[in-house]
């Protein structure tokens, strides 16, 4: 997108971007209607799925997902390893020097402060500190561990959200969606990549069950009106008597009598005179857009354009919104959480290199899986990178009410699951502090909520192999030796501290991870 030479965007340019993005969501269609198809009773629900919409005390709740793409490995940071607690094969393990793991008083958890001149070939500083944010969220974190099925990443990444298809193959996210989000205009989110946008593969679910794929945070918000942005813009009962009359005019047209029957046709014109208008009507492009005006760069106001009321506090916590692609959907997570629009979002980095941030790096190519090169300084920078955003953005659920009547916050109701594609192997040449690492099933994954079991460990790790081992899903009890699959466990954990019902899903009983 182009600036004239005073600077300014044309109305062309500017209708042109807000049309691209638009058209470059590739389900919103789906989820812009305000008939939920198949949710009008219990019993249909369960003919399509078996979820009912009970939603227990009626209240909706939020599942945030961050992809740790690459592979984070649990070992460099809750579950570390101190090489006095390692033997004689301590120098060959991933093991630290006992004064980078840092004990977090009464809590299971650990933290690691790591210091590296390089990250990986890239001349930039590491210099991670993880114990803050294990004080400051200790009470509301568990760590579960995990064994998968896949070292592929895009196959692990999937399995990660589905508990490898423990349901009907629906993801995570669709389960949430169709349990609380009947009511939301655009219920799940996805701003991930790869395996972790991909939606499920049980086709039987409602439509707005499936995942509204975002690529850009900061100018998705703009695409989500039809019609502003246009100078000296018709009233809107003139926009929508010109829709009306397209309308006659398609249904009148060949084309729309020989298909008016199509399940297609008809999904879409529902959608285009039902569901786009009651969009508009709660004014997303506004409330959603972070963006500030500055003319004449950015000339909103000339547009009819405006920014979200919290676009100050919002872009306080995430200033490089606009540059970190990162920041930027934790930015937009939450205020699609705070305006009710989402009950899901899902976020994470991408493998692409990202410049900036105050070492002149914000994102290292392939993310966690810059291991592969480096692995010590490599899975310390990624760890800040992911702690730091949720960090930020649990401080703005922390703040925002949810029902003031009750004094809840958005925090109270809402869980953060850091999926990750698989752990990393374990070897190293004997006392390098420098060494590449490959994929390894064995692993395990950091949730936050304070529904959660907090302050836990589910498992643990045996420090002479440093390979974690299972646990039961339903006392929580330690399985030493336990090496096997246990997807599903964390899978159903997730559903059941979200309170979705499960019945008659054969998933295992995952008390263990709720509050009793």
């Amino acid at each position: 997108m182009s600036l004239r030479k005073d600077g300014r965007l044309s109305r062309r340019e500017l209708m042109k971007a807000l049309s691209m993005y638009a058209a470059g969501s590739a389900v919103l269609g789906p989820l812009l209607s305000g008939c939920r198809e198949g949710l009008d009773t219990p019993a249909a629900l369960e003919e399509r799925g078996g979820v009912r919409q009970s939603r227990l005390d009626g209240k909706p709740r939020f599942l945030i997902v961050v992809g740790a793409t690459g592979g984070a490995s649990i070992i460099d940071s809750m579950l570390a390893v101190r090489a006095s607690e390692a033997g004689a094969q301590a120098d060959k393990l991933n093991t630290f020097p006992d004064a980078q793991v840092l004990g977090v008083d009464g809590s299971p958890f650990r933290a690691v402060k790591v210091s590296s001149p390089r990250l990986g070939s890239i001349p930039v500083p590491v210099n991670t500190d993880q114990l803050p944010f294990v004080r400051k969220h200790k009470d509301s974190m568990l760590v579960a561990t995990t064994v998968g099925t896949s070292v592929n990443h895009a196959i692990a990444q999937k399995r990660s959200l589905t508990g490898n298809a423990a349901w009907r193959g629906r993801t995570l996210q669709e389960c949430v969606a169709l349990q609380y989000g009947a009511d939301f205009p655009i219920p799940n989110v996805n701003m991930g990549v790869s395996g972790y946008a991909e939606r499920g593969t049980d086709a039987s679910l409602p439509a707005h069950c499936y995942g509204e794929v975002v690529t850009d945070p900061s100018f998705w918000p703009l695409g989500l009106d039809g019609s502003k942005g246009l100078k000296d813009l018709p009233d809107r009962d003139v926009l929508a008597r010109a829709r009306q009359t397209r309308d006659t005019l398609d249904a009148r047209s060949v084309f729309g009598q020989t298909f008016e029957n199509a399940p297609a046709l008809m999904r879409w014109n529902e959608q285009r005179g039902v569901g786009q208008p009651a969009l508009e009507a709660r004014d997303l492009i506004g409330r959603l857009n972070l963006l500030p005006n500055l003319p004449p760069r950015i000339p909103l106001n000339e547009y009819g354009l405006s920014n979200s009321p919290d676009a100050v506090r919002v872009r306080a916590a995430f200033p490089n919104y606009f540059t970190d692609p990162v920041e930027g959907q934790a930015a937009l997570a939450f205020l699609l959480l705070k305006y009710r629009v989402s009950v899901t979002v899902t976020l994470g980095p991408s493998f692409n290199v990202v410049v900036g941030g105050e070492d002149g790096i914000a994102n290292p190519p392939l993310a966690f899986d810059i291991s592969h090169n480096d692995h010590r300084s490599g899975q310390a920078f990624m760890w800040a990178r992911v702690l730091g955003v949720v960090d930020k953005l649990i401080d703005l659920l922390k703040s925002e009410p949810f029902d003031e009547a009750t004094g809840e916050s958005l925090w109270d109701r809402s869980l953060v699951y850091v999926a990750t594609d698989f752990g990393r192997t374990r070897n190293r040449t004997a006392g390098a502090t420098a060494f590449g690492s490959g994929h390894d099933l064995n692993n395990g994954v950091l949730l936050l909520s304070p529904r959660l079991h907090g302050n836990t460990v589910l498992g643990g790790v045996d420090p002479l192999t440093t390979l974690t081992y299972g646990f039961d899903a339903r006392t929580g009890a330690p399985q030493p030796g336990k090496v096997t699959s246990n997807e599903p466990d964390i899978f159903s954990g997730v559903l059941t501290a979200m309170g979705v019902d499960t019945s008659g899903s054969g998933l295992p009983d995952a008390s263990a991870f709720v509050r009793s």
